[in-house]
């Protein structure tokens, strides 16, 4: 079998998403064909002059992640791994996730969209201030009071004047522990994996603590409190599910001091970098990072046939 595997893409988690390509595509070569190839903002024809028999999108971000790359793939008709176009587009709207999981009774912070226009927001600090549709921490800003939020606001109001489609919101601060939860497709839909608990050395869970440095901890099955490991994986999957998402997928919370946990976001093609926390968790369960992919493949392959 071909295996097309795409890298790159125009959005902010570019750097990343080559990296996630390049282990897929290593992991890949050890079973199939594998055709590497790092794009921008393609449109169908060139997507379809690519050669290969089924599609992995190893792309981060809106245009790859967050609904347009998945319309092209369906208008290709290729097998691909991943949700399709409408899973991707509420996955990487945070707030249409938010909605999703209150309406299921999972909590989640209050939150709202940021108007650049507004000097004041209308949650007081301490608060986060984010992008609406990207991931891997771009753009995060911790205020932690008035003066750290004005510093925030005027980073986020340069990003949008030159980014124009870029929208930025407002989540009250949750203080706690951060715990993943990976989910995994296969004959009988998504099942959970282990809990991951991440321990940033200092600070957020930031893209520097993700992406450049060693000293961040990661535990698979850390000591929780009595049912809240159970009902964490159950709401990740809840929420997997009520949002369609299928094959793969990382749902984020922070766990507070009370015992409550609060949902952030849900990642429908998290990264698969050696620091990536869906792999940690498929190699707690045996899956070793080549048998994740191969199995991801496979996954598309059965659904096409």
């Amino acid at each position: 079998m071909k295996v097309l595997v795409l890298g790159g893409g125009p959005d902010a988690e570019r750097e990343i998403s080559l990296k996630s390509a390049a282990g897929v595509a290593a992991a890949l070569r050890t079973r199939h064909e594998v055709v590497e190839q790092t794009i921008g903002r393609i449109d169908l024809d060139e997507l379809r002059a690519m050669p290969g028999d089924v599609v992995f999108p190893a792309l981060h971000g809106f245009f790859g992640e967050g609904g347009p790359m998945q319309e092209l793939l369906e208008a290709d008709g290729r097998p691909y791994v991943g949700s399709g176009p409408q899973a991707a587009r509420w996955c990487m709207d945070k707030i249409g996730t938010k909605l999703a999981a209150l309406s299921l009774g999972v909590a989640t912070a209050p939150a709202c969209l940021f108007d650049p226009r507004d000097d004041a927001a209308p949650i007081d600090p301490p608060l986060v201030l984010k992008p609406t549709h990207d991931g891997s921490s771009v753009g995060l800003h911790m205020c932690e009071d008035q003066v750290s939020w004005v510093r925030g606001r005027d980073a986020a109001r340069a990003d949008v004047a030159a980014n124009p489609y870029r929208s930025y919101m407002i989540e009250r601060l949750v203080r706690g522990r951060e715990l993943t939860v990976g989910l995994l497709g296969g004959p009988e839909g998504l099942r959970a994996l282990p809990i991951i608990e991440i321990g940033p050395a200092s600070g957020v869970y930031d893209y520097e603590a993700k992406y450049h440095r060693s000293d961040t901890r990661y535990t698979v099955g850390p000591e929780l409190p009595a049912g809240v490991g159970e009902r964490v994986s159950q709401a990740a999957l809840q929420l997997g599910r009520h949002l369609g998402v299928r094959d793969l997928a990382r749902v984020d919370f922070l766990l507070d001091s009370g015992g409550s946990a609060w949902v952030l976001e849900v990642n429908t093609m998290p990264g698969f970098t050696p620091t990536s926390l869906l792999p940690k968790a498929a190699r707690a369960v045996g899956l070793s990072f080549e048998d994740l992919c191969a199995h991801l493949v496979e996954l598309a392959c059965a659904r096409g046939r």
